[in-house]
């Protein structure tokens, strides 16, 4: 089979474990989404669900980190509060994590893994980084997606003194033919994987094959594919009601396209749709949510190296810097060059006049 390698110049041992670390993990996730049951899910004390994939997944990465970079601190959205109590779940996740290793030649083929390292290995995430020195950050994301046998992302992020220096998504059910408009998002293919370093480009190949191809964002959707929204699936994570006047505003015709996790970043730096929007809730009644860098560290790279641009929706630069949360930051919008600044000004005008409505009331 025939490859294309990537150019990069710098963080090149980096880059080669987070990639081989996220293909395992992308394998083994897909591999699990396949055979779900009831019983492989817990729903944690917030009531967010969390699978034995999420699980075995961030210890497979962090074992492999590990072993590289052992003097970098993890942070990982996992812990293992509930695990420890379970023991069924407990011994599918070693058996996960010791079956990943099997899969994709690289350190640590067919390496087995005692319940304590796998264990460590995940609570290793408890990091809670800053804006000094290096560390990773992981996260499975998009378990409901991932639930319902739709789209969710392996994300892996290298982030140094503040700024994230490289980015890996995998997405399972992805393929390299566009999304479809106006519904959501079912698997469409064997899966593709995105990576990013600053500086140096993003490229995309499929989980199969080393063939890299180059990523580039238009600065504006082109006429041939006009311009739709990328949102989460569920209202619950973005406030869809005000997403839809700030489409009225920017004269947007299409449905929007919509996914859980960061496999929007992924269709949008590869030029499907043309905005990513994410509002807090908060602007539609809900409640008030701080982003975390997990979920958007990866993506917020692969979009400026695809040669766009992704900041907070006030247009300010999203700052990884701050601890485990967006502390700085409020919601989302990523977009090419040339529409990403019509963007804010509509969401800034949407939310004055919401702001007024409520006033009047």
């Amino acid at each position: 089979m025939s490859t294309t390698p990537l150019p990069y110049t710098r963080l090149e041992a980096e880059t080669e474990v987070a990639i081989l670390s996220v293909l395992r993990a992308c394998y083994l996730t897909k591999n699990v989404q396949d055979t779900l049951v009831n019983q492989d899910t817990l729903i944690k004390k917030d009531k967010s669900p969390v699978t034995v994939a999420d699980l075995s997944a961030q210890s497979l990465i962090s074992l492999h980190l590990q072993a590289h970079f052992p003097k970098d601190p993890i942070i990982g959205e996992e812990d293992t509060s509930e695990l420890r109590v379970n023991d069924g779940l407990r011994e599918k996740v070693v058996k996960l994590v010791s079956e990943g290793f099997d899969r994709e030649e690289g350190w640590g083929k067919g390496k087995t893994f005692s319940e304590e390292e796998v264990l460590k290995a995940i609570d290793a995430g408890s990091a809670e980084g800053g804006n000094k020195g290096r560390f990773w950050t992981i996260v499975i994301d998009g378990t409901s997606g991932f639930i319902r046998h739709q789209q969710y992302a392996v994300c892996l992020a290298l982030i140094v003194d503040g700024e994230v220096e490289l980015g890996v998504i995998g997405c399972p059910n992805l393929g390299p033919e566009p999304a479809k408009i106006g519904e959501e998002i079912i698997p469409n293919g064997k899966g593709v994987l995105m990576v990013a370093v600053k500086g140096q480009g993003s490229y995309s190949r499929p989980l199969n094959s080393e063939n890299y191809t180059k990523l580039s964002l238009p600065p504006t959707p082109p006429s041939s594919n006009p311009l739709t929204f990328l949102e989460s699936v569920e209202s619950g994570h973005s406030a869809h009601s005000i997403q839809a006047r700030i489409g009225e505003l920017l004269e947007v015709k299409r449905p929007s396209l919509r996914m859980d996790s960061q496999a929007k970043y992924a269709c949008l730096g590869r030029g499907e749709g043309g905005v990513y929007l994410r509002i807090p809730t908060k602007y539609a009644g809900g409640k008030e949510y701080n982003e975390k860098i997990w979920d958007h560290a990866s993506g917020n790279l692969l979009i400026h190296e695809s040669g766009g641009i992704c900041t907070d929706m006030n247009g300010k630069p999203l700052n990884f810097g701050v601890g485990r949360n967006l502390n700085q930051n409020e919601g989302i919008v990523a977009a090419g060059k040339d529409i990403h600044a019509k963007a804010v000004e509509a969401v800034k005008k949407a939310i004055g006049e919401l702001g007024q409505q409520q006033n009047k009331a």
